[in-house]
């Protein structure tokens, strides 16, 4: 292949045998006449001058060193299941997690698919049943519960699996080898389908313990393997082996810790693949955003109410915290992690205990902001120290940057 570049008085001859992409050393050449000269390349150098008659000067150019160098600068595209074999490989993990978790991301895809489809495929609006928490259950909480499960029953690799969705923890009989736990929310913010805004689905996932105690009341109706899943599942967050979430907005992101440190992979929908897009995520340590849902502010405490207040008083900076809230607990919470700041769903007088579940939302998020250097908290404890006594257990929580954590701990103490 030869290129031809005109100067003033000189021109540039490229040279090669074969063509630049095939990262083969290549000549670059100088000279003061309109003859075409060329010499072989110097490989093994970087840059080699060379005289040669008639006023040309040549230079031969290691155009692999250059390609390392573009590859490095961000042309090196890694996939979800490149990034988890290298996990694997490197002891992270062993490879019946790895299946767990690729499970987990396919399921994330079609439940991506059913979000942007919901619209057409009559999956908005109320199913017609209530959840255990007394809620309405939403066509595609229903449909995103039955995918998820589906994916992990089909993976071979969980023993237990226990839904935000469902009653009880299922014991699955499909499990080839490996025993982990996975808890999951498959939609978070299913409020928000009618009108587009975004969702998500929550994850953790626990390794098996039978010495876990937890307080399943006295419901004879509880057989022995169902006794035996509740008990697995009551697990502190400081327990988790991996957690994470897959966002499902203008883009579909996929953040996931293996509890060292948080990466985010962003769904290529022409290859239809996670691709690593942000690696070892860290959120500030202070920030002037905070989300919370202030149409409940008369159903607070003083305390909260005080910080709140301060919250919105511009001091000698002159500039207040900025309000931002979705709605959803994973589109505040990604914000949060990349902005900083403070996310809040505090227990107020009607929900003494506020209304997100420890097991399925709060554990699983506070695992991932203390892997980002940030911290979880119920106001006056860490998150992750809470001992569940119940499946669909609910806590307050207050989540982001941690000096912001600190702070509202500091009023509410």
């Amino acid at each position: 292949m030869v290129a031809i570049t005109a100067a003033t008085s000189s021109q540039l001859l490229f040279s090669s045998s074969r063509s630049i992409s095939s990262l083969s050393p290549f000549q670059l050449c100088v000279f003061d006449s309109k003859t075409l000269l060329s010499s072989p390349a110097n490989a093994g150098s970087i840059v080699k001058k060379r005289h040669v008659s008639g006023g040309v000067r040549c230079m031969a150019v290691d155009t692999a060193s250059e390609a390392e160098t573009k590859k490095k600068g961000g042309f090196e595209i890694q996939t979800l299941t490149n990034w988890l074999l290298k996990q694997e490989l490197a002891g992270v993990i062993d490879a019946e997690l790895t299946i767990v978790i690729s499970s987990i991301s396919i399921a994330c895809k079609q439940i991506a698919s059913l979000v942007q489809r919901a619209g057409i495929s009559n999956l908005t609006g109320v199913q017609g049943a209530v959840n255990v928490q007394g809620e309405d259950q939403k066509k595609l909480d229903v449909v995103s519960n039955e995918v998820f499960s589906n994916c992990l029953r089909s993976s071979g690799r969980t023993g237990i699996i226990a839904s935000e969705e469902e009653d009880v923890p299922v014991a699955v009989e499909e499990s080839y080898s490996g025993n982990y736990i996975v808890v999951f929310d498959p939609l978070d913010g299913s409020s928000n389908i009618n009108a587009a805004v975004s969702t998500g689905s929550i994850f953790g996932i626990y390794s098996p313990n039978d010495e876990c105690l937890a307080d399943i009341g006295d419901d004879s109706n509880l057989d022995q393997t169902k006794q035996r899943c509740v008990v697995n599942v009551c697990q502190p967050g400081s327990n988790l082996l991996a957690a994470g979430y897959c966002m499902y907005s203008s883009s579909v992101i996929f953040v996931l810790t293996l509890g060292k440190g948080v990466f985010a992979f962003t769904l290529d929908p022409m290859y239809g693949e996670f691709v690593l897009t942000q690696e070892n995520i860290q959120i500030p340590k202070a920030g002037k955003i905070y989300a919370f849902n202030e149409g409940n502010y008369q159903l607070w405490d003083d305390k909260l109410k005080k910080y709140m207040d301060d919250l919105k008083d511009p001091g000698p900076s002159g500039k207040p915290y900025s309000a931002r809230y979705i709605g959803s607990l994973v589109g505040d919470f990604h914000r949060t992690l990349l902005y900083g700041g403070i996310y809040g769903y505090p227990r107020d007088k009607k929900s003494k205990n506020g209304k997100l579940r420890l097991l399925y939302e709060c554990a699983p998020m506070s695992f991932i902001v203390e892997q980002a250097g940030g911290k979880g908290s119920d106001g006056h404890q860490r998150i992750l120290d809470i001992q569940p006594v119940e499946i669909h257990q609910r806590v307050p929580l207050y989540i982001g940057s941690q000096e912001e954590v600190e702070k509202v701990e500091k009023y509410l103490a």
